[in-house]
């Protein structure tokens, strides 16, 4: 089974995939990501390809009618593994700044590919890092899903950021940047392109943020200088992560942009920025920011730790570094 379940309470779908429940789990003895293994050639520097087990596809069945208040869809679109590197044990902490720019150079390429397709609506990357996140692979990788839909929380982002822009002639993100700037206790690290900081309002202890300062909203705007400079803030921000609880860092890291082929959202460029958005998990060495019944059943988000601690923590390991 694999379709698109309409959900009435919340205006959004679920994504169904049943042949999901097959994927292999941390497996000890092989890796499907090393080079030579299954669909993997013998020899790559960085590579996308299908994902084996995806929740959305380019031909998916046709489901089974069902009764109203319900109704589903094709799950059309894409899911692709982007393979960062051949070696299994490494990590983006331990990439060069060259290394990671042909990452990021991967992620445009597969953007730029994916938002010429007429059924996705928004092209999604991310990387999940760590057994507390529920990783199944340790090989270094990130994905991307080409969604046929605007998921929810990009729409109520998005909207928020609109009426912001209706109300105040001003984008929020330039906003955002200017308060961080000016109090300084949340910033992480900076360079001329990029700022990286704890949103005052975050629910992750250590959930940086990296946002652009210029008013960029998506991949396809990316120049060299960009691609070098969000490279320096990713390799230092892992490291920081790594060498905060001596052990390695897991999280799960969003990167986040304007919509695709939505005419709703066609001047979403004068009000929406592009980010990266860091939801690690951990709140000390040894202790879970566990998302229990009120987060999960409410959406009420809360933080167990000040973001203030948080980013100073990690700003002095990189400026420890430097």
């Amino acid at each position: 089974m694999q379709e698109l379940r309409w959900n009435p309470l919340l205006g959004t779908y679920t994504m169904v995939a049943a042949n999901r429940q097959q994927r292999p789990h941390l497996q000890k003895n092989t890796c499907p990501f090393c080079p030579g293994s299954t669909q993997i050639p013998e020899a790559y520097d960085v590579l996308a390809y299908p994902n084996d087990f995806p929740v959305l596809s380019q031909s998916p069945p046709t489901p089974k009618p069902t009764l109203p208040p319900y109704h589903s869809l094709p799950s059309h679109g894409a899911c692709e593994v982007l393979l960062y590197d051949p070696n299994h044990t490494a990590s983006m902490a331990d990439f060069s700044i060259e290394k990671i720019k042909r990452i990021l150079q991967l992620w445009q390429d597969r953007w730029l590919w994916f938002q010429q397709q007429p059924n996705v609506q928004y092209i999604f990357i991310f990387e999940n890092k760590g057994e507390e996140v529920g990783v199944t692979m340790h090989h270094p990788h990130g994905q991307l899903y080409a969604y046929p839909f605007l998921p929810l929380k990009l729409q109520i982002e998005l909207d928020n950021c609109r009426t912001y822009w209706q109300q105040h002639q001003r984008n929020l993100w330039d906003d955002m940047l200017q308060a961080e700037i000016s109090e300084k206790e949340r910033l992480v690290a900076e360079n001329e392109e990029f700022l990286a900081f704890i949103p005052y309002f975050n629910d992750y202890p250590y959930g940086v943020y990296i946002v652009a300062r210029s008013p960029i909203h998506c991949l396809a705007q990316f120049e060299d200088i960009h691609f070098t400079q969000l490279a320096q803030l990713l390799q230092s921000v892992t490291k920081a992560f790594d060498s905060l609880f001596q052990r390695p860092f897991p999280y799960m890291m969003g990167v986040y942009q304007t919509p695709v082929n939505m005419p709703a959202y066609a001047e979403a460029a004068h009000y929406y920025r592009w980010h990266i958005a860091f939801y690690p998990p951990l709140r000390a060495a040894d202790k879970i920011k566990w998302n229990a019944s009120s987060e999960t059943g409410a959406w009420a988000a809360a933080n167990p730790r000040s973001v203030e601690e948080c980013a100073a923590q990690l700003r002095h390991l990189i400026l420890d570094k430097c």
